[in-house]
């Protein structure tokens, strides 16, 4: 008997070890998603998010692009980039974004686009290459509360110094089942990202 424990207490050990970093990384996703850093910096960066079928913003766009606003206008920076990818025959989320902060009083030549953007670690080279072209180096990046943990570890790969500033700091306000079901994606979209 005494042969079976060492190997077996060894596989605990291998099974537990990497289930409990896991849900540390869910817990630190949660935890950065109720922390606003907002603070002065060269650039806003509004996260795309899904358009619905006819080419309007959806809701966590709206929001998205929203928050963005509040902040150029709070004067944490003087410019928003938005970013976000192609749909079928309308405009990119960028675009649409831009449009709606335009809509809601931010002057349309401090607005810049970071298009052709489908994954996050995209949005992240494509605002990186629009930041270099300006000399910009700090940003507040703007997104869903569970979404910002990710990005930042992303946006910080490509060199670009970052705050996060989520939608809303009340990740309680999220139904529990969404909200677990969003940590552990982000979890395992985040050891992806780690990995490669």
């Amino acid at each position: 008997m005494r042969l079976f424990r060492y190997p077996l207490i060894g596989l605990g050990l291998a099974i537990a070890i990497p289930i409990a970093l896991f849900l540390k990384l869910c817990l630190d996703i949660d935890r950065q998603g109720r922390a606003d850093q907002a603070q002065p910096a060269d650039v806003i960066v509004v996260l795309g998010a899904r358009l619905l079928p006819d080419g309007r913003p959806s809701d966590d766009l709206k929001e998205r692009t929203w928050h963005g606003v509040e902040l150029y206008r709070a004067g944490w920076a003087h410019n928003v980039i938005c970013t976000g990818g192609p749909t079928a025959g309308h405009s990119s989320g960028a675009a649409v974004a831009k449009r709606l902060a335009v809509s809601w009083g931010v002057p349309e030549e401090q607005i810049f686009l970071a298009e052709d953007c489908l994954i996050t670690s995209d949005e992240a080279r494509r605002t990186a290459a629009v930041m270099a072209e300006h000399g910009w180096q700090r940003a507040i990046l703007v997104s869903h509360p569970l979404h910002v943990y990710r990005a930042k570890l992303l946006f910080e790969r490509e060199g670009v110094i970052t705050y996060t500033s989520p939608t809303t700091t009340d990740v309680d306000g999220i139904v529990l089942p969404w909200r677990v079901y969003y940590t552990v994606r982000e979890g395992l979209f985040t050891v992806e990202q780690l990995m490669r």
